[in-house]
């Protein structure tokens, strides 16, 4: 990976380089549906029924699709692997820089206790629903499995890799395959469905807030696409091969978030014995419930808490895959005097040691925090709000740097660009811009129903989830100017570039 000082030196070096191995289309298209794809959002937005055909595919139209392509054009044309924060620093100066790789970093560890939530509420069918709804037993899952997961990356990312691409397999790809399968079977054989199955239920009730605020949850299920722009320039002809990629992996991603969701709300039913001694807890058990249900119509019971030891192999893949990564773009940052030494300490392994344990810190936080609000699913929705507008205040930076960056830097080459020229851009930034506005203000809006009409009696409910989310945003969003505005000289260090690599 290239150091800062030899960045300005590849700026006018073409991206296209001599005998680089070249991804296919269709290996491009697949690497997204793996980032992308968790089986996690599939019960939040089944509870929703024939309108979160809707909420997906407007969501790819103003997020995922947008984000990919802007993603790719600053990936081709600043390619030193420090992603935002280059492309960020290179539009806007090093404070916004290191701003957006902070809320990269930072809303992942508010993600961390949401996906674990989902992994814990799996888990517990192995033994009784019930576990799904007793807090502590979350804590125990969510503080062992993060802990565990952090001590295995620091000893180095092959362990954790290997891990997490075998778990990926056994915990997601297969559970998705069968679930849709299982819906299919059910839908044709023509049993009833627990939603009713009408085209004009498509389009959501707009005057219902909550279940406009669903459109969060579809972001969050978009969102990371940017990873992967890395591999733009590693295709024939970026040009044309990039678009088909995104356009192909799109339509998958789609593909499998639609039918999988239908297809766990075609059986899933909150109001039933499973659901209620899980605690009607749609995004905590709602998936077992609905592999529960299948499998017992088919009298293949015995199969469920195998199912349910898949989800969590799942789960604690995507967490091993995670604890590392996010913090590396941080780490790297820091070694251009961003951080305090102490930051920038790495262990003989090369892992950014001190970053994942304060990290782990904050994660404990949050576990903690939960046990003062009401249930498992109002602290499963706050943390999932949170996460997203703070990914989203990230993108922003993005959309708004690869729209300036057509102007200060046009000399820049880029092996992809965003058809139409600057009115293209203008498009494509405008629509993910709006999009990523939109989101954070519905993000104050309760997505759980039952909050939300409790809430109408008791106006000091919505105040409260306003005013964590705000205290939330404005902390995290503060810190990294914070940090910046107090750092000193003596924090730049020299490094070689393997070190910075």
């Amino acid at each position: 990976m290239a150091t800062a000082v030899n960045v300005e030196k590849k700026k006018n070096i073409s991206p296209v380089i001599k005998n680089k191995k070249v991804i296919s289309v269709f290996t491009l298209a697949l690497l997204n549906v793996a980032l992308v794809v968790s089986l996690r959002s599939l019960p939040m937005m089944a509870e929703d029924g024939m309108s979160l055909i809707f909420f997906y595919v407007f969501g790819a139209l103003i997020f995922l699709i947008p984000s990919a392509l802007i993603s790719a054009e600053l990936a081709t044309g600043w390619d030193d692997g420090k992603g935002v924060f280059t492309w960020v620093k290179e539009a806007f100066g090093e404070k916004f820089g290191f701003a957006a790789m902070f809320l990269q970093w930072v809303q992942n560890i508010a993600f961390y206790p949401i996906v674990l939530i989902f992994g814990a509420g799996a888990f517990a069918f192995i033994v009784t629903p019930e576990l799904a709804q007793n807090k502590f037993y979350m804590l125990a899952v969510i503080l062992g499995v993060y802990w565990i997961s952090t001590l295995i990356n620091l000893r180095g990312v092959g362990l954790a890799s290997k891990i997490s691409s075998i778990g990926v397999v056994l915990g997601t790809l297969i559970p998705a395959a069968v679930i849709i399968l299982l819906g299919v079977a059910w839908f044709l054989g023509g049993n009833p469905s627990a939603i009713p199955m009408d085209a004009r239920n498509i389009i959501p009730e707009f005057s219902d807030l909550p279940k406009l605020a669903l459109l969060v949850g579809a972001l969050l299920t978009f969102a990371g696409m940017e990873v992967n722009a890395v591999h733009a320039k590693e295709t024939k002809d970026p040009q044309k091969s990039f678009p088909k990629a995104m356009l192909l992996s799109s339509v998958m991603i789609l593909v499998v978030f639609i039918l999988g969701s239908l297809a766990v709300a075609l059986i899933y039913n909150p109001s039933s014995p499973e659901a209620i001694a899980a605690g009607g807890q749609e995004m905590v058990a709602g998936m077992m419930v609905a592999f529960e249900q299948y499998f017992d119509h088919y009298g293949i019971g015995f199969l469920t808490p195998i199912f349910a030891i898949l989800l969590t192999i799942g789960v604690v893949a995507g967490v091993l895959a995670w604890v590392a990564g996010p913090s590396k773009g941080l780490f790297k940052a820091g070694r251009e005097g961003l951080l305090p030494p102490v930051l920038q300490k790495a262990n003989k392994n090369g892992v950014q040691v001190n970053i994942l344990l304060i990290q782990g810190a904050i994660v404990t936080a949050f576990a903690l925090f939960m046990l003062i609000l009401p249930s498992i699913q109002d602290a499963y929705w706050i943390f999932t709000a949170l996460t997203i507008q703070l990914y989203l205040i990230m993108y922003i930076l993005m959309y708004a740097s690869a729209l300036k960056l057509r102007y200060k830097r046009p000399d820049v080459k880029r092996a992809y660009t965003i058809p139409g020229g600057n009115l293209g851009m203008w498009i494509i930034a405008g629509i993910g811009i709006t999009g990523a506005i939109l989101g954070i203000v519905l993000g104050f809006i309760p997505a759980n129903t039952e909050y939300y009409e409790n809430a109408l009696k008791d106006p000091m409910m919505f105040v409260s989830y306003a005013l964590m989310l705000f205290i939330g945003i404005s902390v995290f969003v503060l810190a990294p100017f914070v940090i910046h505005r107090f750092k000193k000289p003596s924090w730049k260090k020299e490094y070689t570039e393997a070190e910075m690599s």
